[in-house]
């Protein structure tokens, strides 16, 4: 059976330790079942890359911007590892492009998304809703004065 391997990454921007699972799909398995995939997972990116080594700007922006933000671990899916992953993954959001960011099992949107979410201070109401305290409340609370 020819078996295309995805890796699915959990990682933690704190320390150098990274959990790497790995799971198989057939190649001839015609329906990967996305809501198995993003939900019951906090944060999910479907991405280029690794967050360790994206593979293009846009999928790296995602993920500096998930640590600007102290997020520490979330899961993320190598689009490029698998074709099915990256073409279902399409057709599961009905938006055309990579990489693509769940909070809470629901569809967030793209780069261009999370940087507008981050620009206007949408993230870090986003991140409170999935359990997740951003580090930029941690610096302006910093910067009013409190040490």
């Amino acid at each position: 059976m020819n078996a295309i391997t995805r890796s699915v990454l959990s990682h933690n921007f704190r320390s150098s330790c990274q959990y790497v699972v790995f799971r198989a799909f057939s190649s001839e398995a015609k329906n990967i079942n996305f809501d198995d995939l993003v939900k019951g997972k906090p944060i999910v990116v479907f991405m280029k890359g690794t967050p360790v080594a994206p593979r293009c700007g846009f999928s790296n922006a995602v993920c500096q911007i998930l640590k600007h933000h102290g997020v520490k671990d979330f899961t993320s899916y190598d689009v490029l590892s698998d074709d099915a992953v990256r073409e279902g993954i399409k057709k599961y959001t009905n938006w055309p492009t990579i990489p693509q960011v769940f909070f809470n099992g629901e569809f967030v949107g793209g780069c261009d998304i999370m940087l507008d979410m981050h620009k206007n201070g949408d993230l870090i109401k986003e991140l409170q809703k999935v359990g997740i305290r951003s580090a930029l409340l941690d610096a302006k609370d910093n910067s009013d004065g409190k040490s």
